[in-house]
């Protein structure tokens, strides 16, 4: 355009564009950030550690690890889960499963997130407890009689042994716990003396279960419970109960079994989620 004395006139248009809005994507460079302060953290823990943690984080890359064997066992998810509640609740062992061979002993009152205690009892027990029940504080399972004992009797069953071994599996590594053993048997189902009967199931499965204990802060109370039925039948059973003391050996408050990782706390549970979503659909690299 040509002005009045003749000279051209430029006109520049300048087109502004907003910045799009960010959307989730705060939650992966966060996500990322809690990774690097991870790494950061066991850096730090390996330079203040001692010749022996060393010399275990030197047997690591020759030996499983507890992480290696959740993962196989638990599947990513729970895994991941149980990852953040230890890394948020107790920094020092999070760090410690990284570095414990997968032949250790697991204290299943310490697995933190009830899915996560579930998921082991069901590959444990799961083809023969006929009831579990978990709570903050307690762990508690049925054996139904035709897995330990012959019918009506006290003498055990040809898989008795079998199943006992992976009872034992559960109580081994418990601490600051209690374990209490009932037998339940119902007058029509037992030949000769119920109350016998009863007496000799505990005191044998008591003794089994009082073998595997790896910790003194563990006991055992066993208890036997005779009932009549009027009509109908019911199997006889062993209830398992394991509930943690009010204080641990040290003192402290016992570490309690949660629901969830975050609770009620939706805003870091979405930032949760959104990482577990990331690593379980990572394709492995080639």
């Amino acid at each position: 355009m040509a002005g009045k004395d003749g000279g051209m006139v430029v006109i520049k248009k300048i087109n502004v564009t907003a910045g799009a809005g960010h959307g989730g994507s705060w939650k992966v460079a966060f996500a990322d950030f809690m990774t690097a302060m991870m790494c950061f953290f066991l850096v730090m823990w390996l330079i203040a550690s001692n010749q022996e943690d060393r010399s275990n984080v030197a047997e690591y890359f020759s030996t499983p690890s507890v992480i290696e064997y959740e993962f196989q066992h638990y599947g990513v998810e729970l895994t991941l889960e149980k990852l953040f509640l230890d890394l948020f609740n107790e920094p020092l062992k999070f760090f410690q499963a990284f570095i414990t061979p997968m032949d250790h002993t697991p204290n299943i009152m310490q697995f933190g997130l009830k899915k996560v205690v579930l998921q082991h009892l069901a590959n444990e027990i799961g083809d023969l407890a006929g009831s579990v029940e978990v709570s903050s504080d307690t762990i508690e399972f049925e054996i139904p009689q035709k897995y330990l004992f012959e019918k009506g009797t006290s003498t055990p069953a040809a898989q008795y042994a079998g199943v006992m071994t992976k009872v034992k599996g559960i109580t081994a590594g418990l601490e600051d716990s209690t374990v209490e053993i009932n037998s339940v048997v119902y007058t029509k189902n037992i030949i000769g003396n119920p109350k016998n009967v009863a007496e000799a199931r505990v005191d044998l499965v008591g003794r089994d279960v009082e073998t595997s204990f790896e910790s003194d802060s563990v006991d055992l109370t066993k208890k036997h419970l005779v009932e009549k039925l009027e009509k109908g039948t019911k199997e006889d059973f062993v209830r398992f109960t394991i509930k943690q003391k009010a204080s641990t050996s040290d003192g402290k408050a016992p570490k309690k079994i949660q629901e969830s990782v975050f609770g009620g706390r939706n805003a870091d549970a979405t930032i949760y989620q959104d990482f577990v979503d990331r690593v379980s659909k990572a394709k492995p690299k080639k």
